[in-house]
C-alpha cells in the first residue's frame, strides 16, 4: 500500500507533517498542537505507537515507547520542575521498574504501580537518610531498613510510612532496642541493650524477619536483581480504546499534571519531615558491618521496658549474665511438642502446607472468579459442589510444577464462598494476593487445645485454621443457614468464613482448612485479648504463663466497660440475633473474642466515684461533650466521637469490618467516627473501633481511704467478634466429656444445652458491658 508524505493543517490550528494511511497519520511523522506541544515519532492509524519524542510547552519532555496514544513501555521523562524518571510506563502512568530523581534531589529506585511506589524499592533523601525495603501505595509498608544521616538505624516492619510491628533500633552510639512499634511509637514490651552490651537476640531476631546476621536479605536481593537484570519492556501494540487526534493533546496534558502532582504529594508526605524523623539504609551489608564493630563486655546490665503509645510505663534492670544463662538453659531443654493434626508432614510440614494452600487457593479463585455472578442454589451446598484437582510435583496440563510433595486438592462449595466474598465486598485479586503472594504465610507460635494449627497472611488480614473432620461436617451442615444469616444481618459478629479446603497426600492422609477474617487486623495496636464464654470453672490463666499476646479468659477480666447508650443497644441486639442463630444450629461452646486498645495512661487514666454518678443519659450532651447541667459526660477526653464524614475516614471493606456506621446517643442519634489523638479518624462499626471506658474497682489496700469506692478508668477502643462456632451439641455424648471440655459445673446437665448456653453467655456479657442508668 502506498503511504503518502504530506503536510496537513487542521481546523483547530494543529499541524501534522509526515506519512498518512488514508486520512490518518501512519508511519513517521511530526504533530504540532496549537499550544506548541510537539510529538515526533511513529504513528499507527492515527495513534502515537512505537518510538517517539513528546515535548510539552511547560518544558516537560518524554522519549521512549508509545502505544495507542499512551506513554506505554520504557521511556525517559524530564519534568518541567527538574525531576527526572527513566523506567517502565503503562497507560501514561509510571508502572513497573524505574528510577526517579525529584526536584528536591530525593531519589527513588525500585518498583512502581499506577504512578506510586509499590513493591521493593530504595529511597534516598537529599538530607542523607536512606530506606530500602517494601512499599505500598507510595508509603513504606512491610519489611524494611532505614538509616538516618546521624547513624541511627531501624530494621523491622512498617505500615503506612510509620514503624509498625516488630523491629530493632540501633542507636548511633551502639545501643540497641528490640521491641514493637505502633504507628511510629514504641508500644508494648521490649529490651534495651546499652552501649557495649553483648546482644544474644540479634541473630535470632534477624532470622525471624528475613534478614541474616551478615546483613543479607531476600528483600534487598530481590530488589537488586530486579533492577540490574530488567529487560527493556516490549511495547504492547493493542488498541483497546480509540482516541481521536484531537484527544491526543488532552492525554498529553494529563501526563504533565500527573507527573507534577506526584512530586508535590511526595514532598508533603516525606516521612523524614513528619511526626518522627525517619532515615533509610543504603546498604544492608554496611549495617551488619557496623553491628560487628560493637564492643561487648563493658556493660553487664540490660533493661526490660514496656511502652504504651510511646510512653515508658515500666522499666526493670536485669543482669545481662543472668539473662544469657537463662537463654542457654532454655535452648538446652528439649520440649516434646503437642501432636497436631498435621504432624504427618514432619520437619517441613509448614513449608509444604503453606505452598500447597497457596497453590490450591490460587487455582480455585482463578477458576471460579470468571464464572458469572448468580444467586446460589441448593445444589451449590450439596455433595457434588466441589472442585477437585491433582497437583503433581512435576506439573500437569492444568497445574504448575512446584517444590512441595504431590497432593490432591478439594475446595468445598466454591460458588457459595465466592458469593460470600462478594457479599463481604472482598476483591478476589486482593484475597488471592494476600494469601498467595510472595511473602507467604506465617504460622502462629502455638496450636490451640484441639491441636489445630493457625496461619496468618503476610498482611494480617486472614487467619487460616486446620479443622477436625467433625468440625468440617458441622460447618458444611450449617453453611446454608449461615449464608442466609450473614445476608440478612450485615452487622453480624459471627466469624467471617471465606473458604473451606482439604489437602490429601498420597497414602490418604488429609488436612482440612478454613479461611477466616482476622478481626484484630486493625489500625490500632491490640494491648489485651480475652476469650469470654460466660463460665467460671477453669476460666483463668496461670499468671506465670501470661505473655504480651496471651489470650486471657473470663476470670482474668477485671474491667467493666461503659459505652454510649446507642452503641451498647446495637451491640446487644446483634449478639442476641447471633446467639439465636447459633442456638437454632444446636451450637455450644462459642466465645466472644474481645480486643482492647488502651490509650496512653498519663492522659487517660483517672479516679472517680462509682460509675453511676458519672453518667446521666437522660440529659442530652452538647457537641463539646458537656451535658445541659454542666456535667462532663466522660472525664478526660482521650477519645472523641464526632459526626461521621465519609470523605474523612476509610470506607474500604476489610476481613473484620462489620456493615454500616453506628449511631451514637451522645451526638443526637447521628452516625459517628472516632477521633483518636495522635492517630486519626476511624469509622465506628459493630465490633470495630468502638470507644468505651474500662472501669476497674480498686481494692481497699490500693487506696488510703475506704469511705468512698474508687475506680481506676482508662479510655479504650474495643474490637470483638463471636468465634469457635463449630462445636455442635450432642446429647448422646458422655456427659463427663462434655462437662470437661465445656468447663461447666457437672451437677447441672442443662448447662450444656444450646438455649441455656446462649442465655448464660448473654447474661455474662451484660455484666461486662453494664447498662448505665
Amino acid at each position: 500500500m502506498d503511504y503518502s508524505v504530506s503536510e496537513k493543517a487542521f481546523s483547530n490550528r494543529d499541524v501534522y507533517v509526515g506519512h498518512f494511511k488514508g486520512i490518518l497519520p501512519h508511519g513517521d511523522g511530526k504533530y504540532t498542537w496549537s499550544d506548541g506541544t510537539v510529538y515526533e515519532g511513529d504513528w499507527e492509524e492515527g495513534k502515537m505507537t512505537g518510538k517517539g519524542k513528546l515535548i510539552w510547552t511547560s518544558g516537560g519532555q518524554y522519549v521512549g515507547d508509545f502505544s495507542g496514544g499512551y506513554l506505554h513501555g520504557y521511556g525517559i521523562f524530564n519534568g518541567p520542575d527538574g525531576s527526572f524518571y527513566h523506567g517502565s510506563w503503562r497507560m501514561n502512568i509510571q508502572h513497573g521498574m524505574g528510577k526517579k530523581q525529584y526536584c528536591n534531589s530525593d531519589i527513588y529506585e525500585g518498583s512502581w504501580k499506577e504512578g506510586v511506589q509499590e513493591g521493593s524499592g530504595r529511597y534516598l533523601w537529599s538530607s542523607g537518610n536512606t530506606y530500602i525495603g517494601s512499599w505500598k501505595g507510595g508509603k513504606m509498608c512491610g519489611r524494611g531498613v532505614m538509616k538516618w544521616e546521624n547513624g541511627d538505624l531501624y530494621n523491622g516492619s512498617w505500615l503506612n510510612g510509620l514503624r509498625n510491628g516488630s523491629g530493632v533500633y540501633r542507636f548511633a552510639d551502639g545501643g540497641y532496642y528490640f521491641g514493637t512499634w505502633c504507628r511510629g511509637l514504641k508500644d508494648g514490651k521490649g529490651t534495651f541493650y546499652p552501649v557495649g552490651t553483648k546482644h544474644p537476640s540479634l541473630k535470632k531476631w534477624c532470622s525471624s524477619v528475613g534478614y541474616s546476621s551478615d546483613g543479607s536479605s531476600s528483600l534487598s536481593g530481590h530488589l537488586l536483581n530486579s533492577m540490574e537484570g530488567k529487560a527493556r519492556p516490549t511495547v504492547k501494540r493493542s488498541f483497546s480504546e480509540k482516541i481521536s487526534i484531537g484527544g491526543i493533546l488532552r492525554n498529553s496534558r494529563r501526563i504533565s499534571h500527573k507527573a507534577m502532582s506526584l512530586d508535590k504529594n511526595w514532598t508533603h508526605n516525606d516521612p523524614s519531615r513528619e511526626f518522627i524523623r525517619y532515615d533509610s539504609l543504603c546498604s544492608l551489608s554496611q549495617a551488619s558491618e557496623d553491628i560487628q564493630h560493637e564492643t561487648q563486655d563493658n556493660n553487664t546490665s540490660v533493661y526490660e521496658r514496656e511502652y504504651m503509645q510511646g510512653v515508658l510505663i515500666k522499666e526493670r534492670e536485669r543482669n545481662h549474665t543472668e539473662i544469657s544463662r537463662k537463654v542457654k538453659q532454655r535452648n538446652k531443654i528439649s520440649v516434646k511438642p503437642k501432636r497436631s493434626c498435621i504432624d504427618m508432614f514432619g520437619a517441613h510440614r509448614s513449608y509444604y502446607l503453606m505452598l500447597n494452600l497457596q497453590l490450591g487457593i490460587r487455582y480455585t479463585v482463578g477458576k471460579i472468579t470468571p464464572v458469572p455472578v448468580r444467586e446460589v442454589r441448593s445444589s451449590d451446598f450439596g455433595e457434588r459442589a466441589r472442585i477437585r484437582m491433582y497437583f503433581p510435583r512435576r506439573g500437569s496440563q492444568f497445574t504448575p510444577p512446584h517444590y512441595s510433595v504431590d497432593f490432591y486438592w478439594k475446595d468445598y462449595c466454591p460458588m457459595v464462598f465466592r458469593n460470600l466474598r462478594e457479599m463481604f465486598k472482598l476483591d478476589a485479586a486482593e484475597y488471592m494476593m494476600s494469601i498467595c503472594g510472595d511473602d507467604g504465610l506465617r504460622e502462629l507460635s502455638s496450636p490451640g487445645k484441639s491441636g489445630s494449627i493457625f496461619y496468618l497472611s503476610h498482611d494480617d488480614r486472614f487467619v487460616i485454621k486446620t479443622l477436625r473432620k467433625s468440625e468440617l461436617k458441622v460447618l458444611l451442615k450449617m453453611l446454608p443457614s449461615y449464608y442466609c444469616h450473614v445476608g440478612e444481618h450485615e452487622n453480624t459478629l459471627i466469624t467471617k468464613f471465606f473458604g473451606l479446603h482439604r489437602i490429601t497426600l498420597k497414602g490418604g492422609k488429609k488436612v482440612r482448612f478454613m479461611v477466616m477474617g482476622n478481626m484484630f487486623c486493625t489500625e490500632l495496636r491490640i494491648h489485651r485479648r480475652y476469650d469470654l464464654k460466660g463460665s467460671s470453672i477453669g476460666r483463668c490463666t496461670d499468671k506465670n504463663k501470661i505473655k504480651e499476646n496471651t489470650t486471657l479468659k473470663d476470670l482474668d477480666l477485671s474491667f467493666e466497660f461503659h459505652m454510649d447508650k446507642l452503641l451498647r443497644e446495637a451491640l446487644f441486639k446483634q449478639i442476641s440475633l447471633d446467639c439465636m442463630f447459633l442456638q437454632s444450629q444446636q451450637i455450644i461452646d462459642y466465645s466472644l473474642l474481645l480486643g482492647l486498645h488502651f490509650r496512653a495512661p498519663e492522659n487517660l487514666k483517672g479516679f472517680s466515684q462509682p460509675p453511676a454518678t458519672m453518667h446521666n443519659d437522660e440529659s442530652l450532651p452538647t457537641n463539646d461533650g458537656v451535658t445541659s447541667q454542666g456535667e462532663l459526660l466522660i472525664p478526660p477526653k482521650g477519645l472523641l466521637l464526632v459526626t461521621h464524614e465519609p470523605g474523612s475516614v476509610s470506607t474500604a471493606p476489610g476481613p473484620h469490618i462489620r456493615g454500616s456506621t453506628l449511631k451514637a446517643y451522645s451526638l443526637g442519634d447521628k452516625e459517628v467516627d472516632l477521633l483518636v489523638p495522635g492517630t486519626g479518624r476511624l469509622r465506628v462499626q459493630l465490633g470495630v473501633n468502638m470507644p468505651a471506658q474500662a472501669y476497674h474497682k480498686l481494692a481497699q489496700d490500693e487506696v488510703d481511704s475506704t469511705d468512698v469506692e474508687l475506680f481506676e478508668f482508662y479510655d479504650v477502643v474495643l474490637y470483638m467478634g463471636i468465634i469457635d462456632i463449630l462445636q455442635e451439641y450432642n446429647a448422646k455424648k458422655k456427659l463427663e466429656h462434655a462437662y470437661k471440655s465445656l468447663r461447666f459445673d457437672p451437677r447441672c446437665i442443662s448447662a450444656v444445652e444450646p438455649k441455656l448456653y446462649a442465655k448464660r453467655f448473654i447474661n455474662f456479657l451484660e455484666k461486662v458491658f453494664p447498662d448505665l442508668p
